[in-house]
């Protein structure tokens, strides 16, 4: 860089020179500036004034080396926290430790060839080196892990143990491997036991021990108490979940029916068919004989009567972007008074719907479909349960009234729609499902597998007719539509799965469009075979995740051209945007979309799709906390397993019949030394040649259930090999281990006796 000589009267430069300054290079400290410039060393604080404004405004950045640059480019290595992940899955990060400006810039993580040791969430940091890329938007980086830093979290839930004197705050966050001292100033009144919330102090307040300090911000309650499982997932995915007195009030004020042209279906025998314990009913369902085939209808609470863009109750369901489902509770997207009441479609009272009013022929095809407002009397709130056993026959005194009349129809009308949809053959992963049985003391009494019912599926083929129609109908009209997108495994996931296949004598076409009906043949092809899990859980990981879009790449999954969600408005924001799009569409009256309010589709896509992320991981960390809690009293039993993940630092297993999911170490695995093989998802010992691969059957014993972090930590039972010649070989080769390590000792003592 070149020294520049300033020859005013002031010693000093001025903005823009520095700005020049900068912009030749790749930038300079403080002292580099001031020796460029020529600035006397008894002038430091005019300077260092200058430079301060310049941050402020935004002219400059500072690193976290205390290194000044422009705020376009970014240096080659620096630190970054993770914000979260975009529309398509990828992780976004932003610099650490620089203005305002940082935010502008677009840093995509690389994940590598290889997974990191510790797979990165929003929050964490890592030190990454950075590659300048350009696409259709301008500038963006690639960054390349270098290595991954502890985060620095802003607050800690945990559970406080101490007195009023202080004490230690054990943090519900498994990666961090430190408890928290706190000291009586800063403890609240919180008590031995106590869930709470804290705030990290600076580093230089830390006391004995090596201990972080923290200060306790907010006591939650005991975490003895039944609620207070989920709340540590609920804070830790900042979840919101009480509402604002605004909202609220809002909400309690829309009551009443519309008084808008509707049509009256009253008479219509709708029924609401959800789980027996659901408390909002987003849809109701009819199907009326038609000729050869029939008519379909699926009514949809008209949630945008009620809720209208711009307002307080618009502002609050967009930022939770969806309802949030626990064990012990449900975080809505909306007031209770209008999920559970206003909009729900309760049996027997009069409720404001969108309808979806299509015509299929005896094969499912549709030939005709129209939307439109009306009102509804739901004739009764069935359950899966109940619903399956009307229609074998068995009837309570509810259904056997709606045998012929409700019942009958509906199956028939969805024997109509199986047709078509073994004709599409959308992808058939028919994955099990647990479910959490609490006792009124909030205590898990029971984890059970979920039935899977014929009567789901005629649910879901209802729903997803409707959801075609809406996506047919914006497009044909030219309208923005909020689309479900999951698009095809990449080039790179397809290659991984057909090396992998190959290793088990099966193969997945290439060179061709690959279609769900491809996994669906391997799946069946697998089926009777003792692999039949682990393709599963391998074509599974293949996958794409789901996210929503204004750009339409189709459903893979579903073997569908264009899909949108447009049956649960009272639990996805993305349903109330495709609903306010078709009465605009359609001008079906007041609640419709701005002609302005396309331009944030985009944003509304992503935002949307990071909360939907969010809301499953906190499910799937409270659950992982419930079932530490269950397991809590059966530390040292063996348990049946099978292998959920294989990485190069141990196992992952899923207990059976819980489902509960814990850790193996790599380093608890003592007779032999395991080489992880990524692309055939095993480990293989080194001399043994024993492997240990995604899906196998296992026996591991609890040693330790967390119910704090909801970690649980296991070993593997030595007997648990997948055949009697392996059991055989793992004993011969154990021997054999041994009489080498008593030869290496022997070796090493000799060595140090000539020494």
């Amino acid at each position: 860089m070149a020294h520049h000589k300033k020859k005013s009267q002031s010693p000093f430069p001025e903005a823009q020179e520095i700005l020049t300054y900068l912009g030749e290079g790749s930038g300079a400290s403080k002292r580099d500036i001031a020796r460029a410039f020529h600035i006397r060393d008894d002038d430091p604080a005019h300077l260092k004034a200058l430079l301060r404004t310049m941050i402020e405004e935004g002219l400059i950045i500072r690193d976290i080396d205390k290194r000044l640059r422009l705020p376009e480019s970014l240096p080659p290595v620096l630190v970054v926290e993770v914000k979260g992940v975009d529309a398509m899955g990828d992780l976004l990060a932003k610099p650490v430790n620089m203005a305002n400006k940082a935010e502008e810039h677009r840093i995509y993580i690389d994940p590598g060839r290889k997974r990191q040791l510790r797979v990165l969430g929003a929050g964490d940091r890592a030190l990454v080196r950075l590659k300048e890329n350009r696409d259709e938007d301008g500038l963006y980086y690639d960054a390349q892990v270098i290595k991954v830093l502890d985060a620095a979290p802003t607050s800690i839930i945990g559970v406080y143990s101490g007195t009023s004197k202080g004490g230690r705050i054990r943090s519900s966050n498994r990666r961090d491997k430190k408890d928290f001292l706190v000291e009586a100033s800063d403890a609240m009144t919180a008590k031995h036991g106590d869930l709470v919330m804290a705030e990290p102090l600076p580093f230089r307040t830390r006391k004995a021990l090596g201990l972080p300090r923290a200060k306790i911000t907010e006591i939650l309650g005991s975490l003895k108490e039944p609620r207070s499982i989920s709340l540590i997932a609920i804070h830790n995915h900042d979840i919101p979940f009480e509402f604002p007195r605004e909202v609220l009030s809002e909400a309690s004020s829309l009551a009443g029916l519309p008084n808008d042209d509707r049509q009256d279906l009253t008479q219509i025998p709708f029924v609401t068919i959800d789980p027996a314990d659901a408390r909002d009913h987003d849809d109701a369902v009819a199907a009326i004989k038609d000729g050869d085939g029939w008519r379909i209808l699926v009514a949809i609470a008209d949630v945008a009567f009620y809720v209208r863009p711009g307002s307080a109750l618009d502002t609050e369901a967009r930022l939770r972007g969806n309802s949030c489902y626990f064990p012990d509770r449900v975080v809505p997207m909306l007031p209770d008074v209008l999920s559970n009441d206003t909009c729900s479609l309760v049996e027997g009272k009069n409720r404001p719907v969108m309808v979806m009013d299509a015509r299929i022929d005896k094969n499912g095809i549709k030939s005709s479909h129209k939307f439109y407002r009306a009102i509804i009397n739901s004739h009764g709130f069935l359950s899966y349960g109940e619903t399956q056993e009307a229609s074998e026959g068995r009837y309570s005194q509810k259904t056997k009234a709606l045998a012929k009349s409700v019942i009958k129809p509906l199956y028939g009308a969805y024997q109509a729609l199986k047709i078509a949809r073994d004709a599409r053959q959308p992808l058939n992963l028919d994955l099990p499902e647990r479910r959490i049985e609490l006792s009124d003391a909030g205590k898990v009494t029971r984890v059970s597998l979920r039935e899977r019912l014929e009567s789901h599926r005629l649910i879901e083929d209802f729903m997803i007719l409707a959801n075609i129609a809406a996506g047919e109908t914006l497009e044909a009209r030219s309208e923005p539509c909020m689309y479900r997108v999951h698009e095809e495994p990449s080039l790179s996931k397809l290659e991984e799965l057909r090396e992998f296949l190959k290793s088990l004598d099966l193969s997945l076409p290439k060179g061709q469009v690959i279609r769900p009906a491809n996994f669906n043949q391997i799946l069946q092809k697998a089926k009777q075979s003792p692999y039949a899990d682990l393709v599963s859980d391998v074509v599974l990981k293949s996958q794409m995740a789901a996210y929503y879009s204004p750009n339409n790449p189709g459903h893979f999954g579903l073997a569908l051209p264009r899909y949108a969600h447009f049956t649960s408005p009272i639990r996805r924001y993305a349903d109330l945007v495709v609903h306010r799009a078709l009465i605009r569409a359609l001008r079906l009256g007041e609640g419709g979309l701005d002609h302005e309010d396309h331009q944030w589709f985009v944003e509304t896509g992503e935002m949307i799709s990071a909360t939907e992320r969010r809301a499953m991981l906190a499910e799937r960390d409270s659950n992982d906390r419930y079932y530490a809690a269950y397991l809590e009293d059966k530390i040292g039993e063996v348990f049946e397993a099978r292998i959920s993940g294989v990485t190069r630092f141990g196992l992952f297993v899923r207990l059976e019949p819980t489902g509960a999911d814990g850790l193996i170490p790599m380093r608890s695995l003592h007779h032999d030394y395991f080489h992880h093989d990524e692309k055939h998802h095993l480990l293989r010992g080194e001399r043994t040649g024993i492997t240990y691969r995604l899906a196998d059957r296992i026996k591991a014993k609890l040693l330790e259930a967390d119910q704090i972090t909801g970690s649980l930590r296991l070993e593997l039972v030595d007997d648990t090999a997948n055949s009697e010649d392996s059991r055989r070989k793992h004993s011969k080769s154990r021997g054999k281990i041994q009489k080498y390590r008593k030869r290496r000792k022997a070796s090493r003592a000799y060595r140090s006796k000539r020494r």
